[in-house]
This record gives structure tokens, C-alpha cells and sequence, in this order.
């Protein structure tokens, strides 16, 4: 009966609008909360608040600016060549031993997740880098476009950078820190897992076959191609500049200065133009705010649509019905229902279902429940119809149907949501 409450009404208005301009009317995700959250506010009687909607679009404005200079890095990285040095690199050293082969390919498909916070960049970058020798060394094109999605989520999610968690501990005022190790517990069994399900046993196979007298003049070749820039201690000084500058503010914060993450990714950026390398650093950064601003326009949506919930009571009733679900519907509805709602946006379900169940779950250590209900969240970047990185790696690799993608990625998925009901059971203990 508690839907027929005026804040039950304004919910299924709110989130009625953002369905139906996100789907029907294929209105940018970041455009249709912005929607649900004027109409919702009409509805409710408070017009149009100017100063609520301004207000809310800067909620994140310290989230938007660690993605824009991230990605400034990150395209700084791309173009002096080093992440396909690296790729190369690694390839060669270890083409003989699957194992850390398996375990080199997947980090290095998390890390532009890891730095920038979104799967599609991981995606589009390290994915699209690692895809021609991922084929080359035996994996089927559907399970190289599964890994590839799977381990961009994980990277996503994986510190130092993870929206989702910033999103659900901004709703309820928690500071984005000490979430470091959980969302490594989150993030890195699983990667070994899903790296192990789908990439292993083809380079495994590929390590078997490969003698003295094999000709695998295709993988030489395009090896010899990503490594046309040398790898050099100079060339990964920008890794080691941002290493230092994070590393060193959370491991020695009595000498070393609080510089805060933007500045330290453009610090780290700046020292590309150190390397001995010809490139351009402003077309590098046009094409990273480019790549950057879809991402920054969910977050200011996002920050609208959270101050009108929280204005019209829309957000507290979203707490008091899940507090009143017995234990394990609540448990059986974070499993399902973020990952749904995140067909959306991983953002948005973060934002309109994870921190409604982070306050429903308040017993529990917060910072822990967070990051696995980042997690979970995360699994919305496979969902149709957006499915961002699943759709984004399916091209990358090029295979036509996202849905053989998909079903190749239903059990570690499955596994995901498990593993992170697991870790929220036992946050306190961690």
C-alpha cells in the first residue's frame, strides 16, 4: 500500500520518465534524468527549482574532474606509445607461459579502467590494443570480446578510481576513502577467474603448439608493429610520476603533499612531454575531453535527479521500503536489480537503487557494503539495450551478435552478483 503514498507516486513518476525518455524517445541517458528530475519536482508541486537543479548539478563536480584529467592521462599514455609497448612487450615475454600471459593480458585491460573509472574506455583503448593479438593467439572472437567486457567492469571498479562507489558514498555524505582493499577483494578474484574461464585455455593451447619450427609469422608481425616505440624506463616515466604522487600522499602523508587526484593525473600527463617522444598533447587532450564528457553529463543528471528525490522525499522512501523487505528479498533484490537498472547506466544505479540499499544495510561496515554494491552495479555495463562495455568490446573484436557476447558472460556475471552478496554478508568481518 506504501506505493500509493504520495512518495510512491513521485517514484514511479521519476523513474516512469527516465525509462520512457532513456528508451522510447533514445534521449541521452544524462538528458533524460535531468527530465525526470524537473518533472518529478512539478509533480510533486515545487515547479521548477532553479536553485535545486544547479545545486545538484555540482554534487559531482569533484568526480568530473578527476575523469577529465584521468582521461587527459590516459590519452596522453595512448598517444606516446606505451600502452602498446607494454602490450608487446609482455606478449613476447611471456607468449610461452599462459598463466601470466592470461594474468599480464587482464590487468592490462583493467588498468584504463582502473585510472579513468569507466568501462567503456578500458574498452576502447587496452581492448581495442590487445584484440588482434588476443585472435592471433588462439581465442575465440565471442570469448576475446567477453573477457575484454568483463575485465573492463572489474577495472572499473577496481581502485583507485571508482565512480559508482564516489556516486553511493556522495548520497549518503561517506568520503571516497579507505576504499582501496575492499574493492580489490571485489575485483581481483574475480578478474583471475573470468581471466582464467576464458583466455587460459586458449593460450594454453597456443603455448602447446607452439615449437621451435612453428611459423607464427602473423603474432611476430603484429607484435613488431605495437612495438615500433621502444620500451624505455623514460618512455613509462608518466606511470612512475603518477605512482609517486598518489602512492606517495597515501603511504607518507606527513611529508608528502596533499596535491588531490586532477592534479596529480595532469602532473603525471605533463611528464609525457619528457619522454623523447613527437606527439601532440592538445589534440591528446581534446580527444580525452571528448571521450570524457558523456560520462561527466550522467554525473551532472545524476547529481539533479538525487537532489529532487531527496527534495520531494523520493529517496527516503526508497530507504523505508527497503528496510521493510525481510533479509534475503533484499539480498535477492541487490542481485537483481541493480544489475537491470544498470541497463541504463551503471551510474544510474548507483545513483537511484545503491544508495538506497547502503542505507538500508547500515549495520554493516559501509565503506565494504559500498564497494560491493559498486560491484554489482558494475554488471549493468553488460545489460541490453545500452550494455556499454559489452556492446563497445563485441565491435572492438568484431562479432555481430552482443547477444553471444552476453551469454558467454552469464556466468561470470552470475558470479560477480554472488561473490558480491557474499562480501556484504560478511563486511564486517573484512
Amino acid at each position: 500500500m506504501e506505493w500509493f503514498w504520495p512518495e510512491g507516486f513521485y517514484t514511479i513518476v521519476m523513474v516512469g520518465v527516465f525509462a520512457v525518455a532513456s528508451f522510447a524517445f533514445k534521449q541521452p541517458i544524462a538528458v533524460a534524468l535531468a527530465i525526470a528530475a524537473i518533472i518529478g519536482a512539478l509533480v510533486s508541486g515545487n515547479g521548477v527549482p532553479i536553485d535545486h537543479l544547479i545545486e545538484g548539478s555540482f554534487g559531482y563536480l569533484d568526480t568530473i574532474l578527476i575523469i577529465f584529467c584521468a582521461m587527459i592521462f590516459m590519452k596522453t599514455v595512448q598517444h606516446i606509445g606505451l600502452m602498446e609497448s607494454v602490450a608487446a612487450w609482455m606478449i613476447r615475454k611471456f607468449r610461452v607461459l599462459p598463466f601470466r600471459l592470461t594474468m599480464g593480458i587482464t590487468v592490462l585491460l583493467m588498468i584504463p579502467g582502473m585510472i579513468t573509472g569507466s568501462s567503456s574506455a578500458a574498452v576502447l583503448t587496452a581492448g581495442a590494443i590487445v584484440t588482434p593479438t588476443l585472435l592471433k593467439l588462439g581465442v575465440p572472437p565471442v570469448k576475446a570480446a567477453a573477457a575484454i567486457a568483463l575485465a573492463a567492469i572489474y577495472g572499473m571498479i577496481a581502485p583507485p578510481i571508482n565512480i559508482p562507489a564516489m556516486i553511493i558514498g556522495g548520497g549518503i555524505d561517506m568520503p571516497y576513502v579507505g576504499f582501496g582493499i575492499p574493492l580489490l577483494i571485489c575485483t581481483v578474484p574475480l578478474a583471475i577467474f573470468t581471466g582464467m574461464l576464458l583466455i587460459f585455455p586458449s593460450l594454453k593451447q597456443h603455448a602447446a603448439e607452439v615449437g621451435p619450427g612453428t611459423d607464427d609469422s602473423e603474432l611476430e608481425e603484429e607484435l613488431t608493429r605495437m612495438s615500433r616505440v621502444p620500451l624505455t624506463v623514460r618512455l613509462m616515466l608518466p606511470f612512475f610520476v603518477l605512482v609517486v604522487l598518489l602512492g606517495g600522499e597515501r603511504l607518507f602523508p606527513q611529508y608528502a603533499p596533499s596535491l588531490g587526484m586532477p592534479l596529480a593525473f595532469l602532473l603525471a600527463a605533463a611528464s609525457g612531454l619528457l619522454v623523447g617522444r613527437d606527439w601532440k598533447p592538445f589534440e591528446a587532450a581534446t580527444e580525452a575531453i571528448q571521450a570524457a564528457l558523456p560520462v561527466a553529463g550522467i554525473l551532472v543528471g545524476v547529481g539533479m535527479f538525487i537532489q529532487i528525490m531527496t527534495m520531494t522525499g523520493v529517496r527516503g522512501f526508497f530507504v523505508v521500503s527497503a528496510l521493510a523487505l525481510p533479509a534475503w528479498l533484499l539480498y535477492v533484490g541487490i542481485a537483481t536489480s541493480l544489475p537491470l537498472f544498470g541497463a541504463v547506466s551503471a551510474y544510474g544505479s548507483a545513483t537511484v537503487l545503491g544508495v538506497p540499499f547502503l542505507l538500508a544495510l547500515l549495520g554493516r561496515d559501509e565503506i565494504v557494503v559500498g564497494a560491493a554494491l559498486s560491484l554489482i552495479a558494475g554488471l549493468g555495463d553488460l545489460m541490453p539495450p545500452t550494455a556499454l562495455a559489452g556492446l563497445f568490446a563485441a565491435q572492438v573484436v568484431g562479432v555481430k551478435n552482443y547477444f553471444s557476447v552476453l551469454k558467454v558472460c552469464l556466468l561470470p556475471a552470475v558470479v560477480t552478483a554472488i561473490w558480491g552478496i557474499m562480501i556484504i554478508l560478511g563486511a564486517n568481518w573484512l
